[in-house]
């Protein structure tokens, strides 16, 4: 793990300094970061992907515990910098690259990076980060509905999207993330963090958070693309009932009358607003409108 001043002299080295564009904010407090890897207790079978490595100061934690690590960095300047960090660790790989491809979806490189990092390896894949803002997001989502599926996620986000991740119904932090992380598993927000504890302070605080899957949980959702069409379509609108956003759907997820059917199958109310439901009742509304839109499935 890398100091403050570590970190400073590495950049310096290369003739660069943090990149406000990218939102380049590296935690410097080192009990933190081994707290981050403690919660997450990678172990010789375990595959880690770290989005957005910087200089590879997580990373060289993670190394020495992990059966296999893919690290992904997308400054061309600091790519080079982690690797360097980690040479002569055959199982570490770290990728200048997007994390995310032009269509929003996990860049292939990356994808494949995984496959070949869990060859022959039965352990857990995990998500061990310090997320950059902007991908946060659509990172978690993708690995919590596979494939590939991730076993667990141990990040450090900005406090708005941890609060976005553990919302409940009802709330004003509640929406897509929070359903989907839900249905798919438990979320836990394991710490705050303040501005101070990074380099350079962000405007705003962080927190540590975990996500463990459940696949009791997973087995009752059946068609994951379904079900994520289905909240997206009414989260989307989630100041309109649900009988508005029924039929307002796109086609693959139009005709009211069966949404109708649906919603009375699963008594939800249809004035109620997307916002409102639980993540089980989605599942469950997912689920039933997909058997009644194909009776003869």
């Amino acid at each position: 793990m890398q100091t403050k001043r570590k970190i400073k002299q590495l950049l310096s080295a290369a003739g660069v300094s943090p990149n406000r564009r990218l939102g380049q904010h590296f935690l410097v407090d080192l009990n933190l970061m081994r707290l981050l890897v403690d919660a997450a207790a990678p172990g010789p079978d375990d595959v880690v992907l770290e989005v957005g490595c910087g200089t590879g100061s997580l990373t060289e934690a993670l190394a020495p515990l992990a059966g296999g690590v893919v690290a992904v960095e997308i400054d061309r300047t600091l790519a080079p910098i982690a690797a360097a960090q980690v040479a002569g660790r055959p199982h570490v790989r770290v990728i200048e690259a997007d994390v995310l491809s032009n269509k929003g979806t996990l860049n292939p490189a990356v994808l494949d990076a995984v496959a070949d990092a869990r060859r022959g390896k039965d352990g857990r894949l995990l998500l061990v980060a310090n997320l950059p803002y902007d991908v946060a997001c659509p990172v978690m989502i993708h690995l919590a509905k596979g494939p590939p599926a991730a076993d667990a996620m141990f990040v450090t986000v900005q406090k708005e999207v941890a609060e976005r991740m553990a919302a409940t119904p009802g709330g004003k932090h509640y929406g897509t993330l929070s359903i989907l992380l839900t249905a798919f598993g438990r979320v836990e927000v394991l710490r705050t963090l303040p501005a101070a504890v990074f380099w350079p302070p962000p405007q705003v605080d962080s927190a540590f958070v975990r996500f463990v899957r459940d696949e009791a949980k997973c087995r009752t959702i059946g068609d994951i693309d379904l079900f994520s069409n289905v909240v997206g379509c009414f989260m989307g609108h989630r100041r309109k009932m649900l009988r508005a956003c029924a039929k307002s759907a796109p086609a693959g997820l139009g005709d009211p009358q069966v949404w109708m059917q649906a919603f009375e199958q699963c008594v939800i109310d249809p004035t109620k607003r997307p916002a409102e439901l639980s993540p089980e009742q989605y599942v469950n509304l997912a689920g039933t409108f997909g058997r009644l839109r194909r009776p003869d499935a």
